[in-house]
């Protein structure tokens, strides 16, 4: 495990896109192709815009993506699929191939469909945040830490539909969908390198709670500590709860 804190979300994106496209040159270098995970949301801003700024080949990527609502068009505002293809897809050149979520599809035929995928592709890389909750994809406290399934239906939490409100992709809170598909914590471990972005003050408890705590599924995203390659980039409002004791804990690096 090792931690980045850059003095503000800016900065942290882009530290986190160059550590990114690094990992994926290599792996196309290495294999002649780069499988890799894209998270969606606010914390993934600036990190999704120094990406399409690198030079990458990218007709050698496959991209799978983490969690998308269930039953929400792809035309709404908070469509992750929108999301993806507003802010990286139709940015750069056509990828080797692309598989979304479809949160239209019958829900557990598309975590079956996805996951048969997601087996022929061992991940690189996973771009991943963690929510105010400490949610790790979609999976919300306390979250199924056994599970084998790629993929699989969860149910979203008060706190979890809240930040979503209160990020601006809903108007009501009534608006946001109480279940989505998710990518498991198991299918995201399996990734051979992590880049965890998390920027803003209202994650830091969710950053204190996950890095000093002990890994329990209360906590999802405290698992990331078992990985042996995850990097967390945090700027200095997400980090704030984490001086100057706990830093100690975890070994800022």
């Amino acid at each position: 495990m090792e931690i980045k804190i850059s003095k503000d979300q800016q900065q942290l994106g882009i530290e986190a896109g160059i550590a990114a496209a690094e990992m994926i040159r290599a792996s196309i270098l290495e294999r002649g192709q780069a499988n890799v995970i894209l998270a969606t949301g606010t914390s993934q801003f600036e990190t999704l815009k120094q990406l399409i700024a690198e030079d990458i080949d990218w007709s050698k990527v496959v991209m799978f993506h983490l969690d998308e609502y269930i039953g929400l068009p792809q035309t709404a505002k908070a469509s992750f699929r929108k999301y993806l293809r507003e802010r990286f897809l139709d940015r750069v050149p056509p990828l080797k191939a692309q598989y979304l979520i479809d949160g239209e599809n019958d829900a557990d035929a598309e975590c079956k469909r996805l996951g048969d995928l997601i087996r022929q592709y061992p991940i690189d890389v996973a771009l991943v945040g963690i929510g105010e909750n400490g949610h790790l994809a979609f999976n919300d406290p306390p979250a199924d830490f056994e599970t084998e399934a790629p993929y699989l239906v969860v149910d979203l939490d008060q706190q979890c539909r809240s930040q979503q409100l209160d990020e601006g992709w809903f108007n009501t809170l009534e608006e946001v969908p109480k279940q989505a598909i998710s990518m498991s914590i198991k299918q995201i471990m399996k990734s051979a390198a992590i880049i965890c972005s998390v920027p803003d003050r209202r994650k830091a408890t969710a950053i204190r709670n996950c890095l000093a705590e002990p890994v329990d599924n209360k906590y999802p995203a405290s698992i990331l500590k078992s990985h042996p390659h995850c990097y967390y980039y945090l700027d200095q409002s997400s980090a704030s709860m984490l001086f100057p004791d706990v830093l100690e804990v975890v070994g800022e690096r």
